[in-house]
């Protein structure tokens, strides 16, 4: 069977079995609809939060940038999976004990104060809509390639395949798709993996081949590649930092609290029956998110390895001279593949010294010695541009696996950013139906209305999303990690006041969300634009580029949070303390112990 069918059945055959059963398990009830009635059993839970956690930038995008940058990508491995323990440890179980729906409810009550959800309820839109351009740009990625249509096309098909099951199934429905999602996306994501390791080590356990010599050779993988990137003129694979210490230091925090801030992650943990199963559902997610964190930088090294070797065949396997005038592959003769992602515009050839062949390497360096040999050879600049979320779905292709293997593929990708799409849908629904409308506007809303206020808030939020996604601000995971940076800036500080200060109150945490959101909105807009929207950046205004100690915008949202701390304390310090009843709640809150909601709430 051909690539394109084979592909269209595997993704087909997983979208019918999304939609199967979300029509199965469609919510009747608000509680059905924002916490899937609370009775899902902690191990389906943990595999649903898994799916939740590991999103297109997880799937599609993480590995191209531990491709591309090498030791520096490490920053989201640590980032993302300390941001993961950072919440299921500290702040999970305390949530559930508080027995709230979503994040902007607890902080509503907590600071007893209506002022305090709304602006929750703002910082929480903002950090999820951005989020899931990342999600939607990952599903334009997968469709553009796979399905053979543009980038804008497969983001249109994906919102209507996300509104199909989110839409009518509410959490319970996203719960049961996303454990079928997160099995989808981990065969996706190891078998390939095994596959390329056997090949290329001899080990069929990618965390091992990692470390393993290359078949034939009594060099390791690891050593192969530090010494094939450096001869193309790009830092050492296993040393090269992202920027300066400083800033690779601030943006694992950014993720790191970013994660732990996540409105879409939290709310997972309200679908189980108890505090205790909360805590065994965390523990059994990030079991399941183990299995592709610790694969990611095998499949990230070996992807990396098999593409300089599709390109300069001789450097890898016989030591050939990189320079030599035959050691690049001529561009007549490339390997199909890179016909196909070509036709994505997510893999450019521009033959600048006009030889025909493909010249790949770091036309940027400044190593004199590199410069110098690059130009005796005749290059006149890098002539290949690999975008960054192409590696992942490219690599069984650039592997020559199975077509059966690259459909996997293809549905993986989708998975992943579809069950992360629907995860933060429902956050914006539950945040706009059950915190504004019914919180604040109309509190007597009946059931059936607040159910309709929550589907339409979705739809919206579709609508929104899939437009911004049509013109994101940077690769999947950098925009991912913008959003990471808005909800660590606004939403972490404000939790964890909230559980373990019982002295903070409402006009401290309202005035600390807001000071952590403009600063971080400020910089990042600067660089990126206003609401991302191309050609309205000012980053002259602010100073230049990265103009605050060298730190990037992805990295700045633990500066935000920073400020958001300080100003929540001084405005603490100049007010008057809560009242004795919310100080006696959060004691109350502080023992995670038992499965009744805590009383006192305002």
């Amino acid at each position: 069977m051909d690539l394109q069918t084979m592909t269209y059945l595997v993704v087909g055959a997983s979208f019918s079995l999304y939609i199967g059963i979300a029509i199965w398990a469609r919510a009747g009830s608000t509680s059905e609809f924002y916490a899937a009635g609370g009775s899902v059993h902690p191990v389906v839970n943990g595999m649903a939060t898994a799916a939740d956690w590991m999103s297109a930038a997880s799937f599609i995008s993480m590995a191209g940038l531990i491709s591309n940058m090498g030791y520096g990508g490490g920053l989201f491995l640590m980032g993302w999976t300390g941001g993961y323990v950072l919440l299921a440890c500290l702040l999970a179980p305390y949530l559930r004990k508080f027995g709230k729906f979503t994040v902007p409810q607890f902080i509503g009550d907590r600071f007893y104060s209506k002022s305090a959800s709304t602006v929750a309820v703002i910082c929480l839109l903002t950090a999820s809509i951005t989020y899931i351009i990342g999600q939607m740009t990952g599903v334009g990625v997968a469709f553009s390639r796979f399905l053979g249509v543009s980038s804008s096309t497969g983001i249109y098909i994906g919102m209507g395949i996300v509104f199909a099951y989110a839409v009518f199934g509410g959490m319970k429905g996203i719960t049961y798709t996303q454990v079928a999602q997160y099995i989808v996306l981990i065969l996706a994501y190891t078998v390939p993996a095994i596959f390329i390791s056997l090949q290329l080590t001899g080990n069929p356990i990618p965390q091992l081949g990692l470390g393993s010599n290359m078949v034939g050779t009594d060099v390791t993988l690891l050593q192969k590649l530090d010494q094939v990137v450096v001869d193309l003129g790009f830092g050492q694979y296993t040393t090269t930092t992202a920027g300066s210490t400083l800033n690779m230091f601030v943006y694992t925090m950014s993720l790191m609290i970013g994660t732990a801030g996540l409105p879409h992650v939290i709310m997972r943990f309200f679908t189980v029956p108890k505090v205790e199963d909360a805590r065994y559902s965390a523990g059994w997610a990030l079991v399941f998110i183990a299995i592709l964190y610790t694969t990611a930088p095998a499949v990230a090294a070996m992807a990396k390895m098999n593409l300089i070797r599709t390109v300069t065949p001789g450097v890898v396997m016989q030591n050939t001279d990189p320079y030599a005038a035959d050691s690049q592959i001529k561009f007549d003769e490339r390997p199909d593949w890179m016909k196909r992602w070509e036709k994505t515009g997510l893999l450019k050839f521009e033959d600048k010294n006009g030889d025909g062949r493909i010249q790949y390497y770091n036309d940027k360096s400044k190593n004199d010695a590199f410069k110098a040999k690059a130009e005796g050879a005749g290059w006149k600049g890098n002539e290949l541009t690999v975008n960054a979320d192409i590696i992942v779905l490219a690599n069984p292709e650039i592997a020559l696996l199975p077509n059966w293997v690259i459909a996997l593929v293809a549905a993986g990708g989708l998975a992943a950013a579809l069950s992360t799409a629907a995860g933060l849908l429902m956050a914006i629904s539950a945040a706009v139906s059950h915190d504004l409308v019914k919180g604040i506007f109309k509190p007597d809303i009946s059931e059936s209305g607040e159910l309709m206020a929550g589907k339409i808030s979705m739809a919206v939020a579709i609508v929104i999303a899939g437009y911004l996604g049509l013109n994101p601000p940077g690769f999947a995971a950098g925009t991912v990690a913008l959003a990471f940076g808005i909800a660590g800036s606004s939403l972490f500080p404000a939790i964890m006041m909230g559980i373990f200060s019982k002295k903070m109150n409402k006009e401290g945490a309202i005035a600390g969300m807001l000071a952590g959101l403009t600063v971080t909105l400020i910089y990042v807009f600067a660089h990126k634009g206003i609401f991302f929207i191309k050609g309205t950046d000012f980053v002259g205004a602010i100073g230049g580029p990265n103009s605050f100690f060298g730190i990037t915008p992805e990295a700045f949202g633990a500066i935000g949070a920073v400020v958001n701390f300080i100003v929540a304390f001084v405005v603490d310090k100049m007010t008057k303390e809560p009242p004795e009843h919310i100080q006696a709640l959060v004691e109350s809150v502080r023992i995670p112990r038992g499965s009744k909601a805590v009383d006192g709430a305002h």
